[in-house]
């Protein structure tokens, strides 16, 4: 293997990349895209869900009872209803996702120290937004429930009780429980995957379809050589990717770097030179520029959005595809950077992880050899 024709190949790979503004721009300008619009649109966060209001008691008590939800940032109140048909209109159009029915003896039972029922009606065609919406609701009501008690045993001269358990939680790694500081790290690491491995799909099968690739097997270049020098320019590509990918994080959504940045970018680097692998190893069986770069999102995109623990847990997937999530490499670069960002871990916790992406990375590039020196005997 000889440096000065893998410079020479590599020279004749920028030429091309840098002529043609499509490749360019799939190569920068889509990461950049994709980072932004899922960075904005893609939240878990459930906020100022719809809320529509049925007070029938419409006393002091109701309206003290509403007001929790009503000031809370999870609730955004959208109207009050006159009877089950309003709030069924409002479900229907998605007006309102939940509704509170208060009856009219809510007040006597209060005052009474009674338990006062009140209704929660919830859109579950959105299950997990209504999840979370009942959650909010229950932490309310029993917010107010625990004000009432207070005020009935100042009322009668009794101390508060202070048998029980008081439970005081503490998050670590991320406080404000934001879910960008979740899904970002891991959009890195799609952006990476689907752009390196669809950029160099489609190296070798140009070469076929434009009929260079017997100009290039009549010089002396080597299979190896000819894969390295093309691999060359879009591992840089990759490599000013990762830098604008974390200038946006921290600059834009204020994502926080715990960890090394140094360990961030030698573990993304050799996840990078695998997602690179696993495009020219595409690129070589396809010989089809088409074909490759269909082949390489269905090989690359769906694993890693679906498979890669990104916005599914793993762990709660039937017991089968865990076993096939072991085979995308996604998924270990998604524990390897949401670990650097978010936990500051090492290499010490992270040793699994790094020695998978080591052997995902050889074993691709070997492949590609083997397959390269196979089509051209």
């Amino acid at each position: 293997m000889k440096i000065q024709r893998i410079k020479a190949i590599a020279r004749k790979e920028f030429l091309h990349v840098f002529r043609d503004w499509r490749s360019l721009g799939m190569g920068i300008a889509i990461p950049m895209i994709m980072l932004f619009l899922f960075g904005y649109a893609l939240t878990l966060d459930v906020d100022r869900v719809p809320l529509i209001v049925w007070d029938q008691s419409n006393s002091p008590a109701s309206r003290e009872f509403v007001s929790g939800f009503t000031g809370s940032r999870f609730f955004a109140l959208q109207g009050h209803a006159a009877g089950y048909q309003e709030i069924e209109q409002a479900i229907d159009d998605r007006s309102a996702l939940i509704a509170l029915v208060v009856p009219r003896d809510f007040a006597r039972s209060v005052e009474a120290g009674k338990t006062a029922a009140v209704q929660a009606i919830l859109d579950g065609s959105d299950p997990n937004t209504a999840t979370f919406a009942l959650g909010y609701a229950e932490a309310v009501t029993g917010s107010f429930s625990r004000k009432v008690v207070l005020e009935r045993l100042n009322r009668v001269g009794m101390p508060p009780s202070r048998a029980g358990i008081d439970i005081r939680p503490r998050v670590w790694f991320n406080s404000d429980m934001v879910s960008k500081n979740y899904i970002f790290p891991g959009l890195i690491a799609i952006v990476m995957m689907v752009i390196a491995s669809l950029l160099t799909s489609l190296t070798i099968a140009r070469e076929w379809e434009n009929g260079t690739m017997e100009q290039l097997l009549a010089t002396p270049v080597t299979g190896p050589e000819l894969i390295l020098g093309k691999l060359l320019p879009y591992f840089a590509i990759g490599i000013l990717d990762l830098v604008l990918c974390v200038i946006v994080g921290e600059f834009f959504f204020d994502i926080p770097l715990r960890g090394s940045l140094l360990l961030l970018f030698a573990l993304s680097l050799l996840f990078l030179l695998g997602a690179l692998g696993l495009g020219m190893l595409i690129s070589i069986v396809t010989k089809s520029q088409l074909v490759a770069s269909q082949l390489a999102l269905v090989a690359t995109m769906l694993p890693a959005f679906l498979l890669s623990g990104f916005i599914f847990p793993i762990d709660n997937m039937p017991l089968p595809i865990q076993w096939v999530t072991r085979l995308v490499s996604a998924s270990y670069f998604v524990v390897l950077i949401r670990g650097i960002y978010l936990k500051d871990v090492g290499l010490d916790i992270l040793a699994v992880e790094t020695a998978f992406l080591t052997v995902f990375c050889l074993v691709v590039m070997t492949l590609s050899v083997f397959k390269f020196r196979k089509k051209i005997e």
